[in-house]
């Protein structure tokens, strides 16, 4: 009975604890109230589908002698304009003017109720902001979902840019033709209302870093994990749900051939991130996320493509290995002379 008595008291401990552990995470509005971003956000304001809307960025000035180039930064999925911090700071100091943009529905951009989401509109959307601005020409980074939009971006305009990079894209696979079911957006947004801290950290772990996860893997997920968490969490989830369904039925992989733009890709080789491949079977999804093959074939398709490997390296290369990464990035990124 003393053994019974003494097992619920730390059974009652560690659910206190846990409970605490909760509580004590940060939440934020649906547009990341309360979130701060490391530059200054700046709002513009467009008209899309019938709706008012606003996607936000951070406008950063050279703090290095200035190059005249114009580098854009596109987020992840799972990550915000604010997760390219360290990048900004490597990119001013090396000249250039750094444009870092929250696509609507995410981040602290917009999150519309209703919305047909796809690739090509929000490339059209960033199309617009960077028209606002007065950019032409830019160089663009894309990471995970940021690199799939990069390349439709690509796709559209391709005399618009100067430079395509591709850090670990998504898209380099059409997993619908591999054997992954469609999953209902009934289904999707009722799978979204059950995500928290922990369910993003045992996904990001698993996919992203190969099993390891480091103290400073919390920020970016703690940011997402608030939005949920917080008193806009349904529409959220909601947009999240909606976004989920474009990636998964929009594949950029049979395209390849026709980009035009020269193109770096940097590929972290344990990357083994395939959207939807927890509806797969176990055979399916063994051979899907094979980023080492999948970096050489991309790489191989696309005309004028370079690539850049870390084998040792994940999902988020920049995260991962900060100075190894920002080095090639500015490597890739050096003017060509003829």
């Amino acid at each position: 009975m003393l053994r019974t008595a003494a097992l619920i008291a730390c059974m009652i401990v560690a659910g206190s604890s846990s409970a605490a552990s909760a509580q004590a995470r940060p939440t934020f509005g649906p547009r990341l109230e309360g979130y701060a971003y490391p530059h200054p956000v700046q709002t513009f304001s467009f008209d899309s589908q019938r709706q008012a809307l606003e996607m936000t960025y951070m406008d950063v000035a050279p703090t290095g002698p200035a190059n005249g180039r114009t580098a854009v930064l596109l987020h992840g999925k799972n990550f915000c304009a604010s997760t390219w911090g360290p990048t900004i700071r490597v990119l001013a100091e090396a000249g250039f003017r750094v444009i870092a943009i929250d696509q609507v529905g995410f981040c602290k951009a917009s999150k519309p109720e209703a919305y047909q989401f796809s690739l090509s509109q929000l490339a059209a959307n960033t199309h617009a902001l960077l028209d606002s601005l007065g950019v032409t020409q830019p160089v663009m980074i894309g990471h995970s979902m940021g690199g799939m939009l990069g390349l439709r971006y690509a796709l559209l305009n391709p005399d618009s840019l100067e430079q395509l990079v591709l850090v670990n894209p998504i898209g380099l696979e059409d997993w619908q033709a591999e054997g992954v079911p469609y999953a209902r957006l009934d289904d999707a947004l009722a799978n979204e209302r059950k995500t928290t801290f922990e369910s993003i950290r045992a996904y990001q772990q698993r996919f992203y870093y190969d099993g390891e996860w480091r103290p400073e893997y919390d920020a970016p997920v703690e940011m997402l994990a608030g939005m949920y968490a917080g008193p806009g969490g349904e529409v959220v989830a909601w947009n999240q749900a909606q976004t989920s369904d474009m990636i998964f039925t929009q594949p950029v992989v049979h395209e390849l051939s026709q980009v035009r733009t020269p193109t770096t890709l940097i590929i972290g080789g344990t990357d083994r991130t395939a959207p939807g491949a927890g509806r797969a079977s176990p055979e399916v999804q063994a051979r899907l996320g094979q980023y080492p093959a999948l970096g050489r074939a991309a790489a191989a398709a696309i005309p004028q493509a370079r690539l850049i490997e870390f084998p040792e390296l994940g999902h988020s290369p920049q995260m991962q290995d900060p100075a190894a990464f920002h080095r090639s990035l500015l490597q890739a990124l050096a003017p060509i002379v003829p």
